[in-house]
């Protein structure tokens, strides 16, 4: 079985991401403000097929090529750290990221929304590092196939980042009204989530475990 601790540390990793404005977060309520809660569904729906890619590449043995190609690891890894401290960045920085103050976008049929979802998610560079070098950091090479071991862990951050903007898709623009309102809740949360990206990436960058073959 997959370990406990394990479970946990991707549960944190993806809990700091997906509440850490980006790509996706401000796409989804930037849709669902300005098009309504089924429009943001549905451009859930294909953020979700785009998770689902990411999974396949990593159950197939994305890992692998790192652990050939050590240097490409190390590289990724560096780059790895690095984003995630632009993004503590981005959180903790006066004025930072806001979500729920959105652009305007215009109205989309069903299919257009499906695919604006799921180019959102293969482009968003947020995700790509978290699967081709954060996920390899919890997968222990003497425990269950890699593979099974990929698939548990990728969908548990599957099922929490999609819990986490389903609930942004249907409480969008009360969010947004709320905020508003109350910029001191909004500085906590940026805090609070820049400071988990920052340890994240300070582990990350510091960490010397090499990926493991599928």
């Amino acid at each position: 079985m997959v370990s406990m601790s394990a479970v946990l540390g991707i549960t944190l990793v993806a809990l700091g991401l997906v509440l850490t404005p980006g790509p996706n977060m401000i796409y989804l309520a930037s849709r669902s403000i300005t098009q309504g809660r089924r429009a943001g569904l549905i451009s859930l729906l294909g953020v979700a097929a785009g998770f689902l890619v990411y999974l396949a590449a990593a159950a197939a043995g994305l890992a692998t090529v790192f652990v050939v190609v050590p240097a490409a690891y190390t590289a990724l890894k560096f780059a790895g750290a690095a984003y995630l401290l632009y993004l503590a960045w981005q959180a903790l920085r006066p004025g930072g990221t806001n979500a729920f103050a959105p652009r305007e976008l215009p109205v989309d049929r069903p299919r257009r929304l499906f695919a604006m979802g799921l180019f959102t998610n293969l482009l968003n560079p947020k995700i790509a590092i978290l699967y081709v070098s954060l996920l390899p950091q919890f997968i222990d090479p003497s425990g269950p196939p890699v593979a099974l071991q990929s698939l548990v862990l990728g969908g548990t951050q599957i099922a929490i980042a999609l819990s986490v903007n389903a609930l942004i898709v249907v409480f969008a623009g009360g969010l947004a009204r709320f905020l508003s309102a109350r910029p001191t809740w909004m500085r906590a949360q940026r805090y609070l989530m820049g400071g988990v990206l920052g340890v994240l990436a300070v582990k990350l960058a510091t960490d010397r475990a090499r990926p493991a073959p599928a």
